[in-house]
C-alpha cells in the first residue's frame, strides 16, 4: 500500500513511563523521517488529555512511538480502537499479552520456542531466601527495555539472603520474575510485516563494554557494540530468525517487532532461548530494528513509511 503524500500522522510519543526519554527520541526520529517524506505530522507528548487532543487533531493515522506502560501494554491501543483511529504496530490483545513475560512464556512455549523456566515471586518474600538457585536473574513482569532487571549471582552486593535495604527492583516493584540466569551471548532478531509474509531482518550480537545488555547499556552511546550479522553459526542464526518469525506470529503481532535471545555457545542449539519479543521496539539512532533494516536496504524514512502503511492496510480490511 503506497502512502498519499500528506498523510495526516500524529506522532505519539513521550508518556510517564520508565522509557520516556527513549520514546521522545523514537518520536523525534519518526516524525523528521516522516515530514521528509512529504507527509503532514502532528507531534504528540502524551498526558492525561491524550484522547481529547488525538480527537482534536483528526488524524489519518496514529504512529504509536510509545514504550513501556500505557504505551505497550494495551492501553493506548483500546483507546485507539475505540475511537475508530489506525494506529501502527500490535493492537490491543497482542499488546496485552507480550508485555507480560510470564503471559508470553505461556503463548509461546506450547508452540516450540524454548523460553526460561521461571515464576512470579513476591519482593517481599526475596528477603527470607532465594526462589531459585543462584544465579538467577529478576524482573518485572511487565516492563520493557530490561528496565529493573537485577542479576543475583553468590558475588552479588545484595547479600544473601537479599537484603531489603539493598539497591535492586525488590524496592520498585511487588513482585517479580524470578528465572534461572542462562550464561552466552546476547542475540536479537527484528521481523517486518511485508506483503508476501514476515520478514526477519538477520541477527544481531550485542557486546557490552560491562555488565549486561540493560537499560543504561541499550541507550548509552559507545556502551554496547552491535554486531551484524552476527558471527554464528548458521543453524543458530537460522533458528533465530524462524523463531522470531514464530513468535510474532503465535503472538499476533503487525508492523514490527524484536525478539531477544540468550544463547549458551558451549551447548549448540539447545542453548539458544527466548527471552521475549517487544511489539514497539525503539526507533532511536541506537536502535536495533532501524539498523537491521538499514543494512536490508530500507532506508529509516521508508521504515518509518511502511509501518504507516501496514496500519492504513489493516485498518482498510477491518472496515471492508
Amino acid at each position: 500500500m503506497t502512502i498519499p503524500a500528506g498523510t495526516h500522522i500524529l506522532v505519539l510519543m513521550g508518556g510517564w513511563a520508565n522509557e520516556r526519554d527513549v520514546s521522545l527520541s523514537s518520536g523525534k526520529g519518526i516524525a523528521d523521517a516522516l515530514e521528509s517524506k512529504g507527509h503532514r505530522v502532528t507531534r504528540l507528548d502524551m498526558d492525561r488529555d491524550v484522547a481529547s487532543k488525538i480527537a482534536a487533531a483528526k488524524p489519518d493515522v496514529v504512529f504509536n512511538a510509545l514504550h513501556g506502560v500505557p504505551g505497550e501494554d494495551g492501553t493506548v491501543q483500546g483507546m485507539l480502537d475505540l475511537m475508530g483511529i489506525a494506529y501502527t504496530h500490535s493492537g490491543l490483545a497482542t499488546s496485552v499479552v507480550a508485555i507480560d513475560k510470564q503471559l508470553t512464556k505461556q503463548a509461546l512455549i506450547p508452540h516450540g520456542i524454548p523460553m526460561p523456566g521461571g515464576r512470579i515471586v513476591k519482593s517481599a518474600d526475596l528477603f527470607a531466601g532465594d526462589p531459585v538457585a543462584r544465579p538467577y536473574v529478576l524482573k518485572p513482569v511487565n516492563e520493557g527495555s530490561s528496565v529493573g532487571v537485577a542479576i543475583v549471582t553468590d558475588e552479588s552486593d545484595c547479600g544473601n539472603p537479599i537484603n531489603a535495604d539493598a539497591k535492586g527492583p525488590w524496592q520498585q516493584f511487588s513482585q517479580l520474575l524470578a528465572e534461572p540466569f542462562i550464561r552466552g551471548r546476547e542475540l536479537t532478531t527484528a521481523v517486518i510485516d511485508e506483503a508476501a509474509a514476515p520478514r526477519a531482518l538477520g541477527v544481531t550480537e550485542l557486546i557490552v563494554e560491562n555488565g549486561f545488555y540493560d537499560y543504561e547499556n541499550k541507550y548509552t552511546d559507545g556502551k554496547t557494540t552491535h554486531i551484524f550479522p552476527a558471527k554464528i553459526p548458521d543453524e543458530i542464526a537460522s533458528l533465530c530468525e524462524e523463531f522470531a518469525i514464530r513468535a510474532h506470529k503465535v503472538l499476533g503481532c503487525h508492523g514490527t517487532s524484536r525478539t531477544d535471545f540468550r544463547w549458551d555457545d558451549e551447548r549448540g542449539t539447545d542453548g539458544l532461548f527466548v527471552l521475549e519479543t517487544n511489539t514497539q521496539p525503539g526507533m532511536t539512532p541506537l536502535s536495533l530494528v532501524p539498523e537491521q533494516a538499514r543494512y536490508c536496504g530500507i532506508a529509516y524514512p521508508d521504515l518509518c513509511e511502511m509501518l504507516v502503511a501496514d496500519a492504513l492496510s489493516r485498518a482498510a480490511e477491518g472496515a471492508s
